[in-house]
């Protein structure tokens, strides 16, 4: 696996190379998903925040240069961790951890991001006060990874075995009704 050169900040991050950004984004045109934020998929994001008792939920659709929450549940109130901003939209590439689960076509569950060197560097961690993560890869039946479907916490969460089945299980159901709504 290769990686994007370091960012001017000083900092080692490893946001690995998405080399199916192009298809992806195609893909997702001929969907209708993407580009702007779908009430549906918001809809899908609280009901999701609510059933694993994070205070983010996301449907993301990221490209080759920034990621897109066109499904998005943020703190009560608007509010993330004291002094810090709430995630918004958009977001550049090497903010936080869906696109490790995007090319590593693969859930990934993080209970504490700073116990892992290779994510407590991530900008999500110091900017937005992320300290815990669950995505998994939503895979169509073309074998192209759309997206995720994840939660972050500001605080370590013990996600588990429940968590990690709850996350795929609710990506797995999101796939099926994307590719439905196909005109």
């Amino acid at each position: 696996m290769s990686y994007d050169p370091p960012r001017p900040a000083g900092r080692l991050l490893l946001t690995p190379e998405d080399r199916e950004a192009p298809a992806r984004t195609r893909r997702l045109r001929r969907l209708g998903l993407g580009e702007r934020p779908e009430p549906a998929l918001d809809a899908f994001a609280d009901r999701l925040a609510e059933l694993t008792g994070a205070p983010y939920a996301m449907v993301n659709f990221p490209d080759g240069q920034r990621q897109f929450f066109a499904g998005l549940h943020t703190p009560e109130g608007g509010r993330a961790e004291r002094g810090k901003p709430v995630v918004g939209r958009r977001l550049a590439r090497e903010y936080g951890f869906c696109p490790h689960v995007v090319v590593r076509r693969k859930a990934l569950v993080l209970e504490d991001v700073r116990d892992y060197p290779r994510f407590a560097c991530n900008p999500a961690v110091d900017e937005y006060g992320i300290h815990s993560y669950l995505g998994a890869p939503l895979i169509d039946t073309t074998g192209t990874v759309l997206g995720t479907v994840c939660v972050a916490d500001l605080a370590p969460r013990p996600w588990g075995r429940a968590g990690l089945e709850t996350i795929k299980t609710t990506a797995a159901d999101l796939v099926v009704r994307l590719e439905a709504q196909t005109p």
